[in-house]
């Protein structure tokens, strides 16, 4: 019996983590928090031991806060509600990458609160 196209994953905790914190470049430049780690988990998914969970739930903390400030929006008419969502969105969108990334460190799974499962 011959196995054909077995993979050997590796244990990367660090590019887990720089996984994480690359979504922090929304702060830094304004644009690539979505596709830097989009394109980190798309080419070492299958190479890189959790990898697939990490990127899973770092594309799902995206598109959440993307929905959260798309409804809140129009909700800043709405007595200022809007402007509250705002903040609390890069409030939780500054914390919570750095938080998962010590966790992906030291080889903890995430865990991204008020995350909608789109993948």
């Amino acid at each position: 019996m011959e196995l054909v196209n077995q993979q050997v994953l590796r244990k990367d905790n660090t590019v887990l983590a720089i996984t994480h914190l690359s979504q922090l470049l929304h702060y830094v430049t304004g644009f690539g928090g979505f596709i830097v780690p989009l394109i980190i988990w798309l080419t070492s998914r299958n190479s890189i031991e959790g990898m697939d969970e990490h990127g899973k739930s770092v594309i799902n903390l995206q598109l959440s806060m993307l929905l959260y400030i798309i409804i809140s929006i129009p909700a800043i008419l709405l007595l200022g509600l809007g402007i509250l969502t705002l903040i609390g969105v890069g409030i939780l969108g500054f914390i919570l990458p750095i938080v998962n990334a010590v966790k992906a460190a030291n080889g903890e799974s995430p865990s991204y609160f008020l995350t909608i499962k789109f993948i």
